[in-house]
């Protein structure tokens, strides 16, 4: 039986998506035989509230000098980012000679705002090709995993940061332990780790099942991020949910005591516990049926226009939808090909069901009648651009937070 991450308390697990490849392991034929695979478990630690993967993956195998993700690909997240930035300066950095840290800095797109304002920043980045384009920028990055040593040398190197930042990277992390005792090391007195993550609330409200891959560890709610950095002598003291990525949170915290709790903090808790029941066995056993429901669905919509005869593309060779194509046995006689704009994805195969990756000017160049959107938390930013394809007569397949078509 697998034990909880943050108590070791035995879990047992809510759903088993089944053997599952690395999400963003894109990949051409020759390496198909080398294909790692895990099982994809989740459940719920009924004593400290967090829900989290039961098998870890070993991290250099999903963030190393291959890693298939640039966050400035998407220009909606580089003005997230900057917003993000602003905020925080104004909030935070407004000592002398201030100090920022990201970890999981990925090309460097939320730490620009900061090289832009002459604000000390360093990025810490394990997967060096990113890493390598962030300091083509200019940014101070290095290429390392953070835990408790390397926050001591930080300090000693540059001193105490008055933020700590990342951005959908902290659920990626099994060892949080250690970066909860690290970021407690590297603040200052008043200093803030601020941080954001796809949020459990969501998760279960609109049965986005595909937030659920290797890299995803943890899916925090308030609570368990309260519950877990406590242990750490850090609190949240203010909270703020956002939109990108299909419903994340932003979590502020701070040394025990060192800033007032505001009040979004307390409705969040009370929400979590009265609405959602996020601490619930039940709740979860809901999430599971609704997601195998969706499946079902889903499957039935691709072969009905299989034997329309009509072509379907993938619109997005996300992370996310590994778990998707995986789970409901979507192939390449369903999916002709996915559609993706990043050069490195870009004539190889998706994980696990091998569906081919092409450039976008495919997709662009021969409409098709349907197309399946697996990057439907970037819908708004994907229509606003996609309007000669609605006016072609394109059709859009969504699965969260229900499966439908529309035009």
């Amino acid at each position: 039986m697998a034990r909880c991450l943050i108590c070791e308390t035995p879990i047992e697990p809510f759903i088993d998506f089944g053997k599952m490849p690395i999400a963003n392991g894109f990949l051409e034929p020759k390496e198909y035989s080398q294909e790692p695979r895990f099982s994809l478990k989740v459940g719920l630690c009924e004593k400290c509230g967090m829900v989290q993967l039961t098998e870890q993956v070993d991290r250099e195998k999903m963030f190393n000098d291959n890693y298939a993700f640039f966050s400035s690909t998407s220009s909606r997240m580089a003005e997230h980012f900057k917003v993000f930035a602003g905020e925080i300066t104004k909030r935070f950095l407004t000592g002398s000679d201030p100090f920022v840290v990201e970890m999981g800095s990925n090309d460097g797109i939320m730490l620009q705002n900061f090289q832009k304002a002459d604000i000390r920043h360093l990025g810490i980045e394990p997967s060096g090709n990113v890493a390598d384009v962030a300091r083509g920028r200019g940014i101070n990055t290095i290429s390392k995993f953070f835990d408790e040593d390397l926050a001591k040398q930080i300090v000693k190197d540059n001193g105490q940061a008055d933020a700590f930042l990342s951005a959908n990277v902290m659920c990626h992390i099994p060892y949080l332990h250690s970066v909860a005792a690290g970021i407690k090391i590297l603040l200052k007195p008043k200093g803030v780790l601020a941080f954001e993550d796809p949020y459990l609330g969501d998760i279960v409200e609109k049965t986005s099942y595909d937030q659920i891959y290797d890299e995803h560890a943890f899916y925090f709610s308030v609570g368990s991020v309260q519950s877990f950095f406590g242990r750490h002598g850090l609190e949240v003291f203010d909270i703020a949910h956002q939109e990108t990525h299909g419903g994340s949170m932003r979590y502020y915290l701070g040394h025990t005591g060192a800033h007032p709790i505001s009040q979004a903090v307390k409705d969040q808790l009370r929400k979590e516990n009265e609405v959602y029941k996020l601490t619930a066995p039940a709740t979860y056993k809901t999430l599971r049926q609704n997601i195998e429901r969706s499946r079902e669905q889903l499957r039935a919509l691709l072969a009905e226009l299989k034997q329309k005869g009509k072509r379907v593309v993938g619109y997005g060779a996300t992370s996310k939808s590994t778990t998707v194509i995986n789970y409901c046995g979507l192939t390449s006689d369903l999916i002709q090909f996915i559609s993706d704009t990043t050069p490195i994805k870009q004539g190889k195969f998706s994980p696990g069901a091998h569906i081919p990756v092409r450039p976008y000017k495919e997709f662009s160049d021969s409409y098709p009648e349907y197309a399946l959107l697996f990057a439907w938390n970037h819908a708004a930013e994907i229509m606003a651009k996609e309007k000669s394809f609605k006016d072609a007569g394109g059709k859009w397949i969504v699965y969260v937070p229900e499966v439908q078509v529309f035009s």
